[in-house]
């Protein structure tokens, strides 16, 4: 009787089948174990990649936000100093227009030769006409009047021009903290592709576009990393 648990016996031409077929399965299973050591390792790289732009990209608003209310703090400071350089301005005009009342007085009793009246004008100058008077005489009267001396300097004229220089600086550094923010604003934006790559790397089709994408998100990234180590830094 035949054992019905007893395999038939292998022939001569069955023996290669065997082998080829279990060779093709082999190396199968070989392609398999590669292609996902590739995905895994590309996985791997793609969360890297992705959580370190997550990083720069919340540096990047940050960094944005901080020079906007530097910039925003500047504007300010330089709207005050404007208003204080317009009050200092108004004082200086005052006391300008108060030296020309006086003036012309005195220049009317010369005209008309009272020299007593004019020697009491004289002596009602104030402190700062009197300096630019002097020297208005000493140097054999080159002007019309005093006040295109350089000695004329009214009270609040060089707070008014200081400032105005003050305000001047404070808005140029408003400019340049808008310019740095809107730089790492910029740099979102870079951050944004970088994630739009990554992300769609891994779906596509083919394991070299997956690679391909892959790499271009990991330049921009790189590209952006050392674009954003050159910006000035504000904590």
């Amino acid at each position: 009787m035949t054992d019905p648990d007893q395999h038939p016996p292998t022939t001569a031409a069955e023996t290669p089948e065997r082998e080829s077929a279990h060779a093709s399965r082999a190396h199968r299973e070989d392609d398999g174990n590669q292609k996902s050591r590739s995905e895994r390792v590309r996985d791997l790289i793609a969360l890297v990649l992705l959580s370190m732009t997550a990083v720069l990209t919340a540096w990047c608003g940050f960094e944005s936000s901080k020079w906007g209310g530097d910039m925003s703090i500047s504007f300010s400071r330089a709207s005050t100093a404007r208003i204080e350089a317009a009050r200092e301005q108004g004082v200086a005009n005052n006391a300008r227009q108060e030296d020309l009342t006086i003036w012309s007085v005195y220049v009317q009793a010369v005209a008309e030769d009272k020299p007593k009246l004019s020697g009491y004008v004289e002596s009602r100058f104030t402190d700062h006409f009197k300096v630019a008077f002097d020297a208005w005489n000493a140097a054999d009267r080159p002007t019309r009047a005093p006040f295109s001396m350089p000695e004329y300097v009214p009270p609040g004229t060089k707070e008014a021009e200081a400032a105005d220089r003050r305000a001047d600086g404070l808005f140029a550094a408003a400019l340049v903290s808008n310019q740095r923010g809107d730089n790492y604003t910029i740099l979102t934006v870079l951050a944004a592709l970088v994630l739009f790559f990554a992300a769609l790397s891994g779906r596509l089709s083919g394991d070299r576009r997956q690679w391909v994408i892959l790499g271009l998100a990991l330049v921009l990234f790189v590209t952006g990393a050392v674009i954003a180590a050159t910006f000035p830094v504000m904590i």
